[in-house]
Protein backbone atom coordinates (compact mmCIF):
# COMPACT_ATOMS: atom_id res chain seq x y z
CA UNK A 1 0.00 0.00 0.00
CA UNK A 2 1.36 3.55 -1.04
CA UNK A 3 0.84 5.72 1.57
CA UNK A 4 1.89 8.69 -0.14
CA UNK A 5 0.08 12.19 0.92
CA UNK A 6 -0.32 15.87 0.13
CA UNK A 7 0.27 17.02 3.79
CA UNK A 8 -1.91 19.73 4.69
CA UNK A 9 -0.48 20.74 8.37
CA UNK A 10 -3.23 24.01 8.81
CA UNK A 11 -2.47 27.48 10.04
CA UNK A 12 -1.70 26.24 13.48
CA UNK A 13 0.73 23.58 12.42
CA UNK A 14 2.24 26.31 10.42
CA UNK A 15 2.65 28.61 12.87
CA UNK A 16 1.58 28.52 16.86
CA UNK A 17 1.48 24.81 17.03
CA UNK A 18 4.77 24.19 15.13
CA UNK A 19 6.06 21.07 17.12
CA UNK A 20 2.96 19.62 16.37
CA UNK A 21 4.04 19.24 12.62
CA UNK A 22 7.47 19.01 13.14
CA UNK A 23 6.65 15.86 15.02
CA UNK A 24 4.40 14.44 12.48
CA UNK A 25 7.65 14.64 9.63
CA UNK A 26 9.05 12.86 12.26
CA UNK A 27 7.30 10.08 13.00
CA UNK A 28 6.40 9.76 9.24
CA UNK A 29 9.57 9.66 8.12
CA UNK A 30 10.37 6.25 10.36
CA UNK A 31 6.80 4.64 9.38
CA UNK A 32 7.50 5.25 5.52
CA UNK A 33 4.64 8.25 4.98
CA UNK A 34 5.68 10.37 2.80
CA UNK A 35 4.17 13.82 2.91
CA UNK A 36 4.17 16.18 0.69
CA UNK A 37 3.96 19.71 1.00
CA UNK A 38 1.02 21.64 -0.35
CA UNK A 39 2.85 25.38 -1.41
CA UNK A 40 -0.09 26.74 -3.04
CA UNK A 41 -2.62 25.68 -0.12
CA UNK A 42 -4.10 28.72 2.49
CA UNK A 43 -6.42 28.23 5.27
CA UNK A 44 -8.46 25.20 4.49
CA UNK A 45 -11.20 25.21 2.08
CA UNK A 46 -12.19 23.25 -0.92
CA UNK A 47 -9.76 24.38 -3.30
CA UNK A 48 -7.28 22.65 -1.81
CA UNK A 49 -8.62 19.39 -2.99
CA UNK A 50 -7.12 19.42 -5.88
CA UNK A 51 -3.61 19.59 -4.94
CA UNK A 52 -1.62 17.18 -7.27
CA UNK A 53 -3.90 14.13 -7.52
CA UNK A 54 -2.94 13.00 -4.19
CA UNK A 55 -5.16 12.17 -0.88
CA UNK A 56 -4.77 14.45 1.50
CA UNK A 57 -3.65 13.91 5.07
CA UNK A 58 -3.93 16.37 8.07
CA UNK A 59 -3.18 16.88 11.56
CA UNK A 60 -6.22 19.32 12.56
CA UNK A 61 -9.41 18.11 13.06
CA UNK A 62 -11.58 21.32 11.95
CA UNK A 63 -9.19 21.08 8.59
CA UNK A 64 -10.09 17.49 8.42
CA UNK A 65 -13.56 18.43 9.10
CA UNK A 66 -13.77 21.10 6.47
CA UNK A 67 -12.36 19.50 3.73
CA UNK A 68 -13.91 16.58 4.66
CA UNK A 69 -17.39 17.92 4.41
CA UNK A 70 -16.32 19.65 1.18
CA UNK A 71 -15.20 16.44 -0.23
CA UNK A 72 -18.66 14.42 0.95
CA UNK A 73 -20.66 17.19 -1.08
CA UNK A 74 -18.42 17.43 -4.03
CA UNK A 75 -18.75 12.84 -4.54
CA UNK A 76 -22.52 13.54 -3.99
CA UNK A 77 -23.88 16.44 -5.31
CA UNK A 78 -23.03 17.15 -9.14
CA UNK A 79 -24.42 20.61 -8.89
CA UNK A 80 -22.47 22.07 -6.61
CA UNK A 81 -19.20 20.29 -8.16
CA UNK A 82 -20.35 21.58 -11.39
CA UNK A 83 -20.47 25.23 -10.05
CA UNK A 84 -17.29 25.42 -8.06
CA UNK A 85 -15.50 23.66 -11.22
CA UNK A 86 -16.97 26.80 -13.06
CA UNK A 87 -15.44 28.89 -10.55
CA UNK A 88 -12.23 27.13 -10.76
CA UNK A 89 -11.95 27.64 -14.74
CA UNK A 90 -12.65 31.11 -14.91
CA UNK A 91 -9.60 31.23 -12.17
CA UNK A 92 -7.57 29.26 -14.68
CA UNK A 93 -7.02 26.10 -12.28
CA UNK A 94 -7.83 22.56 -13.72
CA UNK A 95 -10.99 21.12 -12.50
CA UNK A 96 -11.45 18.67 -9.41
CA UNK A 97 -12.85 14.97 -10.17
CA UNK A 98 -13.78 14.30 -6.79
CA UNK A 99 -11.59 11.19 -6.87
CA UNK A 100 -9.34 11.53 -4.11
CA UNK A 101 -9.81 10.99 0.11
CA UNK A 102 -9.38 13.43 2.75
CA UNK A 103 -7.14 11.18 6.02
CA UNK A 104 -6.24 11.93 9.20
CA UNK A 105 -2.36 11.11 9.98
CA UNK A 106 -3.61 9.31 13.17
CA UNK A 107 -6.53 7.12 10.78
CA UNK A 108 -2.83 6.30 8.42
CA UNK A 109 -0.95 5.61 11.45
CA UNK A 110 -3.14 3.27 13.00
CA UNK A 111 -5.22 1.50 10.29
CA UNK A 112 -2.79 1.78 7.21
CA UNK A 113 0.85 1.21 8.24
CA UNK A 114 2.12 -2.19 8.98
CA UNK A 115 0.79 -2.82 12.22
CA UNK A 116 4.85 -5.00 12.41
CA UNK A 117 6.71 -2.08 11.30
CA UNK A 118 4.96 -0.11 13.84
CA UNK A 119 5.56 -2.04 16.42
CA UNK A 120 9.62 -2.68 15.50
CA UNK A 121 9.51 1.28 15.67
CA UNK A 122 8.02 1.45 19.63
CA UNK A 123 11.43 0.98 21.01
CA UNK A 124 10.57 2.69 24.38
CA UNK A 125 7.31 1.52 25.26
CA UNK A 126 4.88 3.42 27.65
CA UNK A 127 4.93 0.51 30.44
CA UNK A 128 1.77 1.09 31.60
CA UNK A 129 1.22 4.75 31.55
CA UNK A 130 -1.78 6.17 32.01
CA UNK A 131 -2.75 8.23 29.00
CA UNK A 132 -6.53 10.22 28.02
CA UNK A 133 -6.82 10.13 24.77
CA UNK A 134 -8.98 13.34 23.87
CA UNK A 135 -10.18 13.22 20.52
CA UNK A 136 -12.44 16.40 20.07
CA UNK A 137 -15.00 16.71 18.40
CA UNK A 138 -14.37 17.63 14.75
CA UNK A 139 -13.01 14.80 13.52
CA UNK A 140 -15.89 12.76 15.29
CA UNK A 141 -19.20 14.33 13.88
CA UNK A 142 -21.22 14.25 11.53
CA UNK A 143 -19.77 11.08 11.24
CA UNK A 144 -21.01 10.40 7.70
CA UNK A 145 -18.71 12.32 6.06
CA UNK A 146 -15.80 10.88 7.01
CA UNK A 147 -13.41 8.12 5.58
CA UNK A 148 -12.49 6.38 8.83
CA UNK A 149 -14.25 5.50 12.07
CA UNK A 150 -16.10 8.71 13.37
CA UNK A 151 -18.60 9.15 16.18
CA UNK A 152 -18.86 6.67 18.98
CA UNK A 153 -16.86 4.08 17.15
CA UNK A 154 -13.83 6.11 16.80
CA UNK A 155 -11.14 4.35 18.70
CA UNK A 156 -7.64 5.35 16.81
CA UNK A 157 -6.24 7.43 20.17
CA UNK A 158 -7.23 4.26 22.14
CA UNK A 159 -6.03 1.82 20.00
CA UNK A 160 -2.30 3.79 19.44
CA UNK A 161 -1.82 4.16 22.97
CA UNK A 162 -2.37 0.32 23.49
CA UNK A 163 0.46 -0.48 21.11
CA UNK A 164 2.66 2.37 22.53
CA UNK A 165 2.03 0.05 25.96
CA UNK A 166 -0.09 2.57 27.49
CA UNK A 167 -3.49 2.33 29.51
CA UNK A 168 -5.82 4.20 27.88
CA UNK A 169 -8.24 6.13 30.33
CA UNK A 170 -11.58 6.14 29.97
CA UNK A 171 -13.77 9.40 30.92
CA UNK A 172 -16.29 11.46 29.88
CA UNK A 173 -15.00 14.63 28.12
CA UNK A 174 -13.00 12.24 25.73
CA UNK A 175 -15.00 13.19 23.02
CA UNK A 176 -16.50 16.69 23.96
CA UNK A 177 -15.07 19.80 22.09
CA UNK A 178 -11.95 21.33 23.78
CA UNK A 179 -13.73 25.01 23.54
CA UNK A 180 -11.37 26.48 20.58
CA UNK A 181 -14.23 27.66 18.62
CA UNK A 182 -15.66 29.61 21.27
CA UNK A 183 -12.21 31.37 22.86
CA UNK A 184 -12.97 34.99 21.42
CA UNK A 185 -16.71 34.70 21.87
CA UNK A 186 -16.72 33.62 25.54
CA UNK A 187 -13.06 32.86 27.37
CA UNK A 188 -14.69 32.49 29.92
CA UNK A 189 -16.83 29.09 28.84
CA UNK A 190 -13.60 28.35 26.64
CA UNK A 191 -11.13 27.96 29.57
CA UNK A 192 -14.24 26.13 31.86
CA UNK A 193 -14.45 23.85 29.19
CA UNK A 194 -11.00 22.94 29.35
CA UNK A 195 -10.41 22.74 33.41
CA UNK A 196 -13.69 20.23 33.05
CA UNK A 197 -11.93 18.06 30.21
CA UNK A 198 -8.87 18.06 31.87
CA UNK A 199 -9.90 17.72 35.45
CA UNK A 200 -12.25 14.91 34.27
CA UNK A 201 -9.22 13.13 32.91
CA UNK A 202 -6.86 13.33 36.18
CA UNK A 203 -10.02 12.82 38.75
CA UNK A 204 -10.17 9.07 36.36
CA UNK A 205 -6.31 8.61 36.81
CA UNK A 206 -4.64 9.79 33.50
CA UNK A 207 -0.87 10.75 33.90
CA UNK A 208 -1.06 12.44 30.56
CA UNK A 209 -3.04 13.40 27.79
CA UNK A 210 -2.73 13.26 23.66
CA UNK A 211 -5.05 15.03 21.00
CA UNK A 212 -4.78 14.54 17.28
CA UNK A 213 -5.51 18.03 16.76
CA UNK A 214 -3.41 21.58 16.39
CA UNK A 215 -6.43 23.38 18.24
CA UNK A 216 -7.31 20.84 21.08
CA UNK A 217 -3.49 21.11 21.48
CA UNK A 218 -3.48 24.60 22.11
CA UNK A 219 -6.71 24.46 23.83
CA UNK A 220 -5.86 21.92 26.39
CA UNK A 221 -2.26 22.68 27.70
CA UNK A 222 -1.73 26.59 26.40
CA UNK A 223 -5.07 27.54 28.13
CA UNK A 224 -4.62 24.70 31.18
CA UNK A 225 -3.30 28.31 33.15
CA UNK A 226 -5.95 30.50 33.08
CA UNK A 227 -8.60 27.46 33.17
CA UNK A 228 -6.92 27.21 36.36
CA UNK A 229 -8.09 30.88 36.70
CA UNK A 230 -11.60 29.89 36.26
CA UNK A 231 -12.04 27.22 38.16
CA UNK A 232 -9.87 27.72 41.41
CA UNK A 233 -8.16 24.27 40.99
CA UNK A 234 -5.00 22.97 39.87
CA UNK A 235 -4.56 21.40 36.69
CA UNK A 236 -1.20 20.19 35.85
CA UNK A 237 -1.76 17.45 33.32
CA UNK A 238 0.68 17.00 30.50
CA UNK A 239 -0.99 17.40 27.17
CA UNK A 240 0.57 16.52 23.61
CA UNK A 241 0.07 15.85 20.03
CA UNK A 242 -0.57 11.98 19.36
CA UNK A 243 2.48 12.28 17.05
CA UNK A 244 4.89 13.62 19.95
CA UNK A 245 3.96 10.95 22.15
CA UNK A 246 4.34 8.26 19.52
CA UNK A 247 7.64 9.86 18.67
CA UNK A 248 9.11 9.58 22.14
CA UNK A 249 7.91 6.32 22.15
CA UNK A 250 10.02 5.57 19.01
CA UNK A 251 12.98 7.10 20.57
CA UNK A 252 13.00 9.97 18.57
CA UNK A 253 14.97 13.32 19.58
CA UNK A 254 13.34 15.55 22.29
CA UNK A 255 13.96 18.89 20.40
CA UNK A 256 12.41 17.60 17.07
CA UNK A 257 9.48 16.60 18.33
CA UNK A 258 9.65 19.97 19.91
CA UNK A 259 8.51 18.66 23.68
CA UNK A 260 10.34 22.20 25.17
CA UNK A 261 7.75 23.86 23.30
CA UNK A 262 4.95 22.42 25.26
CA UNK A 263 2.74 24.40 27.90
CA UNK A 264 2.95 21.62 30.63
CA UNK A 265 6.02 19.62 30.33
CA UNK A 266 5.17 15.68 29.74
CA UNK A 267 9.28 15.23 30.25
CA UNK A 268 9.45 14.05 34.13
CA UNK A 269 6.37 12.07 33.27
CA UNK A 270 8.05 10.33 30.66
CA UNK A 271 11.40 9.82 32.35
CA UNK A 272 9.69 7.72 34.75
CA UNK A 273 8.86 5.59 32.06
CA UNK A 274 12.56 5.61 30.65
CA UNK A 275 10.98 7.73 27.85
Amino acid sequence: MSLEFSFYPGCAGKQVQKEAKSAAHAVARELGITLHPMPRASCCGAVSLREAGRNICTICNTCLQTLSHANYRFKREPDVLEKINGVLKKAGVRPYGATIKVQHLLWVVVDMVDPKLLKSKITRPLKGLKVAPFYGCHNLRPSEIYESKAGDEADHLDRLITTLGGSPVSYGGARKCCGFHVMLSDPKEMRSMVATNCLDAKDCGAELMISPCTLCDMSMSAYQMPAEKVVGKKIGLPEMNFAQLLGASMGLDAAELGLERLHVDPRPILKTKGL
